[in-house]
Formats: C-alpha cells, structure tokens, sequence
C-alpha cells in the first residue's frame, strides 16, 4: 500500500504535534476519580474447573460472558496447552466449554463477539484467530499454527531485522474488531507489527504497518477497536500510544495518556517504572504509566473509549478524541484494584468486565460516574 502524499503529510503532522505531547506530559493534571464497585463473585466455575491467567473477556447481546483463559495447560506454550474458551449466563453460572481441544488452541490472547453474536479468539501461541457461530461451531480460521512434524518447532523467535510478514499468516497475533461493512482488522502482533485487513468472506485485502515508533508504525500493536465511524484505535503498547486510522489504513492521529503517578504506585509484579531525566521511558514501554494494554469503545450513543495500563495498573476512560475524563483503580490483588488488565469488554458506559493475568480472575465493575467529586 504506496501513499506517499499521504505518509507525508501523517509525518509532518505527527512531528509538529510531538513537541505538544510532551509538554503536556509535565503540565497534565490528574482528572477526576470516577467511583466504583467491584461485583463480588461475578461468575460461577464448576467445582473440578479453575481459571488460568484470564487473558480474554467479552459479552454478546444477551449478556452471555465470554472468557479466554490460560488453564487446561499441559505442554510447551507452541503445543496444545494453556487455552480454554468458557461461556457463562447473565446471572455469571458457567454454561459450557467452546471448541474442547481444538486444534488452534495453544496460549490464549483475547476473545471478541461480533454484532451477529459470533465468537472471535484469537491465540498467540498457535498464530490463529477462530471464528464460531454463536452455537460455537468453527466458522472461519486464519493463519495456521507451526506442524508438530518439524523437528525446529518451538515458540518463535524475534529476529532484528523481523522477517517479512506473509500476507494471511501472522506471528503472535494480539486482537480483532469490524468496520460497519463487515470487514474484520486484525493486531498481528508482537513481532509483524502491523494490522491485517480480511473482507467479509474471510479474503485478505491489505494490512498496514512496520516496526517502529513513527505514524503507522507499531511496537506490539495489542488490542484494537472500531468506533461508530469505522475509526480504527490501535493500543500501541509498546510505544504508549494510541494510534487512531481510517478503514484503508491512513494515519489520522495519536492520543497519549499523560496522568500523574501517585508517590506510592506500586507495580503488580518487577520493579518501579523508572523515567529518564527527560521523563520518557524505556523502549519498549510495556510498563510505562499509559502505555495501553487494552482499549475497549462503548455501544453509545455517546460513545467513550476505556484503556488500561500495567503499571500503575488503573483504567483510564477518555472522549474519543483522546481527553481524560477519569480514572480508577490501582495494581493490587483485592477487589478493585488489578494485577496486569488483558483485555475489556465495556458494554455500556459504565459497566466494565475486566479480564486479570496476574491474578487469575474476571472482575465485573460497575462505574458510578455520578459520585465524583
């Protein structure tokens, strides 16, 4: 995809806009606390079954809640092992197991549903993403996992320069949203840095995006969503940003979050993020206040975007042209506070399911914006 008119002029506004951004790094104010409940015991698990790492977290149209976890593990990450896809009811009961040892299941990433109620998973292990129709029959399958038959399988590796990407096939694939038309974008993820665009019959059209920390370039493109206007938000984790895109892959604008860090933040897990003297961070800036790991836009009508951090782990909630209207939370290992947030589903404004690595559990938040102070 050749556009350079277009890639310069995404340049020339991305540099005049830098000096902006960092300033307002060192004159941002902290935004209101947005009180919250955490629902206790929001989902039911049979006796015999525990949650792994809950990497994914999703709700269809009925409420049903969806969660991708890292349990079941029984063998290298590259083979069949910590990936199970769990549905319960609205009342939080467990319902049932979709897709039991199928063959892509390997290291779970994020679970989405469409507006058709089809389920969406994407598995970073295996490099595939899994469509099921809502009685949890595959539908579509893209990419393909390493054969076990290759004496040089094992997780993949990360070479500088990356190998070039393969058009249909990815490498640690992170997160899937659709346009309006049906198209469907895939975040291709920890080492292809790019998104993948794939028509409606499951064809693939294009994909955009290099290693990097330019416009249109990416350092672990982790999650990913699509407003009312087919707008395209891309959690660039590792260069703490958001990138924002139209359907064909053109640089609209970024959006940073610059909130101040409490004196006594703690991380979930390792050490203090520690700012340069300039006050940026480390490449890649996983764990730097703001990087997104997650973004997840409400149904509307007035529609938010949520995005959260790993450190100092809060949830940040921001207008959909990038200002702070909130935050909650901290890294903990209690009810409202989060050990490393994987993924949202924010299905209205002020209902947040959260899905936790560190701390092995779904919290269903419900938000009282009202009470703010």
């Amino acid at each position: 995809m050749k556009r350079p008119l277009a890639a310069s002029l995404a340049l020339l506004a991305f540099c005049l806009a830098a000096p902006a951004l960092r300033a307002q790094s060192t004159t941002a104010t902290m935004p209101p606390q947005i009180p919250f409940d955490s629902v206790p015991n929001p989902l039911t698990l049979p006796d015999d079954m525990f949650l792994g790492e809950a990497s994914g977290v999703a709700v269809n149209s009925h409420g049903h809640v969806f969660v991708f976890t890292r349990g079941n593990t029984q063998g290298p990450a590259y083979a069949a092992a910590a990936a199970q896809l769990l549905e319960f009811g609205p009342d939080g009961k467990y319902l049932r197991e979709i897709g039991h040892r199928l063959y892509a299941w390997s290291f779970a990433h994020t679970v989405k549903i469409d507006r058709d109620d089809n389920i969406w998973a994407t598995d970073k292990g295996s490099d595939m993403v899994i469509k099921f129709d809502p009685a949890g029959r595959v539908l579509m399958v893209f990419g393909r996992k390493q054969e076990a038959s290759d004496e040089n399988t094992a997780p993949l590796r990360h070479p500088v320069p990356p190998l070039p990407p393969v058009d249909g096939m990815f490498r640690q694939v992170t997160d899937v949203t659709w346009d309006r038309a049906g198209n469907t974008y895939i975040s291709d993820g920890y080492i292809n840095s790019r998104v993948a665009k794939v028509d409606p019959d499951g064809n693939w059209i294009s994909s955009w995006g290099t290693p990097g920390d330019g416009p249109g370039q990416f350092n672990t493109p982790h999650s990913i969503a699509t407003d009312a206007n087919d707008n395209i938000y891309v959690a660039d984790r590792g260069n703490r940003r958001i990138q924002v895109f139209d359907t064909s892959g053109e640089f609209l604008r970024q959006i940073t979050i610059d909130v101040p860090v409490p004196p006594d933040a703690h991380p979930a897990m390792g050490p203090k993020p520690a700012p340069r003297p300039d006050g940026t961070y480390a490449t890649p800036q996983t764990m730097a206040p703001g990087a997104p790991w997650t973004v997840c836009i409400t149904p509307g009508p007035q529609q938010v975007l949520y995005a959260s951090d790993g450190f100092p782990g809060r949830i940040y909630k921001l207008s959909l042209d990038g200002k702070v209207l909130g935050v909650l939370g901290k890294s903990g290992k209690q009810l409202k506070q989060f050990g490393w947030i994987h993924e949202m589903a924010c299905p209205s404004d002020n209902t947040l399911w959260v899905a936790e690595l560190l701390n092995w559990r779904v919290q269903k938040l419900e938000l009282h914006p009202e009470r703010a102070e």
